[in-house]
């Protein structure tokens, strides 16, 4: 099963998966590819979908429970009660299934669902920048000499621009602001529609204010606040709720504060970020965002593909570290803590101490000896009482994060 936000390349995959097969001496009558989302699909979609393989049979009667049919379902979620149908599928046919969708919950969240335990979920996120830059053929392995290191920055400033979306590239500024816009307008719509929203508007205004605040606080009362002073008559339990189908949309996310007690958890705000640090550019008012906070919801989009345990942290003096990560390891260690300040410049002094002197307290209450600061360009390494901090360039730290 595949999933990602729209526009985050889960058609271009099944096309590259099937291209594949053929390469690789799969039949073509062998393959099945639907989306599911064509208009003139509808009433196959809602009252028979058993048609689906009847008709891929009829053309082929001696494929069946003879060969291996790969099926390739993109926009499943358009085929009500999926799950049930791709189910019987794999139990009464000789086929091996692959879904794609936006607004699909990942296998181990859909628990009561008859595919669970017998579906591998994997998620397609915008491009990173290493993929960036391999799609535009720049090497980026191993050792760099002073053309490729400025080769890249170079190309850290366009994808800085233009973003991961793959749409975007080759657009004017113009262009890809209004395409932007579009993909989230289609988005949110395809949210409301999806989770049968009675107060569409309110949920588009929800949206808006998380964006404009990318990186920043919320409570679920002042968000709840907030829609009642527009005028939208709404209840926490409905503020949740879309939250909640933001992130299984893959737009927008939520990070917890680092703890281990639920009530600390339960009392503290939480900070958001988008998918995209460009999107957030095009489809924001542009008040409350700045370099810093796309350049902290950049490395927040870095984090996410290597772990799913993002948070805050709050020191004991109550200083705060922009994220925290838990990065994957192997069974029988403990995870490592990857703590991270994210300031594009520290070439005021007091700046610099203020995010050193955060990171540093932290280091001590975590145990973690080595910290990092994500910058725009600067390079350097601190020593500090309990340990070392990490000042990287942002395009390195990307870098780093994708080996």
């Amino acid at each position: 099963m595949v999933t990602g936000v729209r526009g985050s390349g889960k058609t271009t995959l099944l096309r590259q998966c099937i291209r594949q097969l053929i390469v690789s001496g799969v039949p073509r009558e062998n393959i099945l590819y639907l989306n599911l989302a064509d208009d003139r699909l509808y009433w196959l979609r809602h009252e028979n979908p058993d048609l689906i393989l009847e008709a891929c049979f009829e053309l082929h009667p001696q494929k069946r429970s003879s060969e291996t049919v790969r099926c390739f379902f993109d926009e499943v979620q358009a085929l009500p009660h999926w799950q049930l149908f791709i189910n019987r599928l794999m139990r009464t046919e000789k086929c091996e299934v692959t879904v794609a969708g936006s607004l699909l919950p990942s296998s181990d969240e859909e628990t009561a669902s008859p595919l669970t335990g017998r579906i591998v979920s994997w998620e397609i996120s915008p491009l990173s920048f290493r993929e960036f830059l391999d799609g535009r053929g720049i090497e980026s392995d191993g050792p760099l000499s002073t053309k490729q290191r400025l080769t890249i920055q170079k190309a850290f400033d366009v994808y800085w621009q233009v973003g991961g979306f793959l749409g975007m590239n080759g657009l004017d500024q113009l262009q890809r602001i209004k395409a932007h816009q579009a993909n989230w307008n289609t988005i949110l719509a395809s949210i409301i529609g999806h989770h049968n929203i009675s107060h569409p508007r309110a949920v588009i205004d929800l949206a808006h204010w998380l964006v404009d605040n990318t990186g920043s606080y919320y409570s679920v009362s002042h968000l709840t606040d907030y829609l009642k002073s527009l005028g939208h008559r709404v209840r926490k339990s409905s503020v949740v709720d879309w939250l909640v189908a933001f992130e299984d949309a893959g737009l927008l996310f939520s990070v917890n504060i680092f703890s281990n007690s639920p009530t600390r958890i339960s009392v503290n705000p939480r900070k958001v970020y988008c998918i995209d640090h460009a999107l957030v550019t095009s489809v924001s008012s542009g008040i409350l965002t700045n370099r810093d906070s796309l350049l902290e919801n950049l490395v927040f989009t870095a984090l996410r593909r290597v772990t799913p345990e993002i948070f805050y942290h709050k020191t004991k003096t109550g200083r705060e570290v922009d994220l925290v990560a838990l990065l994957p390891s192997v069974p029988g260690q403990e995870q490592a803590v990857m703590l991270i300040q994210v300031c594009a410049s520290l070439a005021d002094p007091r700046v610099k101490q203020s995010e050193v002197r955060s990171l540093s307290e932290a280091m001590v209450e975590l145990a973690v000896a080595e910290g990092t600061i994500v910058t725009w360009r600067t390079d350097e390494t601190i020593t500090v009482g309990f340990g070392t901090i990490q000042v990287v360039p942002v395009w390195r730290f990307l870098l780093e994060m994708e080996p």
